[in-house]
């Protein structure tokens, strides 16, 4: 994940260079949000010593990311990042981690042994692990110095595509009935009925007191 926050700047300076704008987002609707920072957050959650934790929070981690890319398919790259996401969950479930090849973190520059030191979410690849090829095998040499696997390519160019593609005005229509979980974001210049659940709107008309941010589709 390291690599994440420099390629979202990478993209976002590429797509005002080329005549974006940052505004284009305030007409994307984004689903089950809560489902893609719950996943990030468990990412981040320490296990500690305990490899079943560890082991536990990644794939827990993995299956609500792809979840959320599921429903957001429809999204200049979505499908990038479902791929992604899932070639990743595919090698992390059987293997109970992310295998990481030692000669890849070599390459990247890295000192020998030191493959993943403090981490149980990956391990050393071993002959034992399966779909060995889509583990952590692909080195970016230093200053990068980091191990990606084949998903995480497909998962960064499917972010980098829907930035872009954004900015550039070219946003496919994410078409979805509103969730029930995790309201989606909306956009706050669109229709108040884009904008709120039905049942929201339906309270608020009933008791009289529509707000203002509902009838104009504009925040305060």
């Amino acid at each position: 994940m390291i690599i994440v926050l420099p390629l979202v700047v990478v993209a976002v300076v590429a797509g005002l260079v080329t005549g974006g704008s940052l505004r284009a987002f305030e007409r994307v609707r984004v689903h089950w949000w809560g489902a893609a920072v719950g996943g990030l957050a468990l990412q981040a959650v320490p296990a500690g010593q305990n490899l079943r934790l560890a082991a536990a929070t990644l794939v827990g981690s993995y299956v609500l990311l792809v979840g959320f890319a599921l429903v957001n398919r429809r999204l200049p790259g979505g499908w990038l990042v479902m791929a992604g996401l899932a070639m990743n969950l595919a090698v992390v479930l059987p293997n109970g981690g992310m295998p990481v090849s030692a000669a890849a973190v070599s390459v990247a520059g890295a000192p020998a042994g030191t493959v993943v030191a403090g981490d149980l979410k990956r391990h050393e690849m071993t002959s034992g692990d399966v779909l060995r090829p889509l583990g952590d095998v692909i080195p970016v040499p230093k200053p990068v110095g980091i191990v990606l696997s084949v998903g995480d390519l497909a998962l960064y160019s499917g972010v980098a595509w829907f930035l872009l593609a954004v900015m550039l005005g070219r946003p496919a229509e994410n078409r979805r009935p509103p969730a029930r979980r995790f309201l989606m974001y909306r956009g706050k210049h669109l229709a108040p009925e884009l904008r709120f659940p039905r049942q929201t709107l339906a309270r608020w008309a009933a008791s009289g007191r529509l707000p203002a941010t509902a009838r104009s589709g504009t925040s305060p």
